[in-house]
């Protein structure tokens, strides 16, 4: 997806017209539409700046394509979206993933988000449920954390 290729299309032909031959173009590519695309492409501008902001982060990434699709895999798997994990999954194979790789990164994001659970569980058990190192954007309620 080239940035200002696209942004070139938008202003010859409009936002309206360019969201849907994004879809398109996705449909072609991935064999469908993920649900969010639909979504966001009953406002054009979201779904293009969204598709935008996607493809300078994929292609000034020094990740190799199927890389950034196992992460992806991973990442949906943790946040227990089946949709972004099939979307996903489709992806890395169509990039060479291998089912072990998928399997493993799977395997990976249970490991991760189990631990997510536990610890933040933990951290409520034990009063401190917040802390500069466990909220990293400095909201926590000033409590000091018992992990130290």
């Amino acid at each position: 997806m080239d940035f200002e290729k696209i942004l070139a299309r938008v202003v010859e032909r409009g936002s309206d017209v360019i969201a849907e031959e994004l879809l398109r173009e996705i449909e072609s590519e991935y064999g469908r539409v993920p649900l969010i695309f639909e979504r966001m492409a009953e406002r054009p501008e979201i779904l293009i700046s969204h598709l935008l902001y996607k493809g300078a982060v994929v292609e000034t990434s020094q990740l190799e394509p199927k890389m950034i699709e196992l992460i992806s895999l991973a990442v949906g798997a943790a946040l227990k979206c089946s949709h972004c994990v099939e979307y996903h999954m489709q992806s890395a194979m169509a990039k060479g993933a291998t089912r072990a790789e998928i399997l493993e990164v799977i395997l990976i994001a249970g490991l991760l988000a189990n631990s997510a659970v536990l610890a933040d569980a933990y951290r409520v058990v034990n009063g401190s449920a917040a802390c500069p190192s466990c909220d990293i954007n400095g909201t926590g309620l000033n409590k000091t954390c018992s992990d130290k």
